[in-house]
């Protein structure tokens, strides 16, 4: 039980730390980011869109209870991901298109791993049986 905790911890700490640490750089309109998303083709406003969003999702992420608003989180760091996957390949980066993915794949982690009391109530109660 103890090592699922920990995977889970690390999972979602490295979910939250590319979060927000991609959210700040959308938000402070830094020139690399910028011209990331130019090159794929989005609006400048989408930058402080996908700032918000992502800081907003860690913040419910890492605070305790919050079960329904973890499973938007959840949902749409998964929309987040696989869109900028396709982004990345429609706009020819080639293997970078997959880097994304490892995100991807600690948010899959995080989400599973999950402890009962950072699940929504009706989840909780189906898994332990109630």
């Amino acid at each position: 039980m103890r090592g699922k905790t920990v995977a889970y911890w690390i999972a979602t700490a490295f979910v939250a730390f590319i979060m927000t640490v991609s959210g700040g750089l959308a938000l402070s309109h830094t020139p690399r980011f910028m011209t990331a998303l130019a090159h794929l083709g989005y609006p400048v406003y989408f930058s402080n869109l996908l700032g918000v969003g992502k800081l907003v999702g860690v913040g419910v992420l890492l605070a305790p209870g919050l079960g329904r608003f973890k499973e938007w989180a959840y949902a749409a760091f998964g929309i987040v991901v696989l869109s900028a996957c396709y982004s990345h390949l429609l706009s020819g980066d080639g293997v970078m298109a997959l880097e994304p993915l490892v995100t991807g794949a600690a948010l899959v982690i995080s989400y599973v791993l999950r402890p009962a009391k950072r699940r929504m109530a009706v989840e909780s109660q189906v898994a332990v049986g109630v």
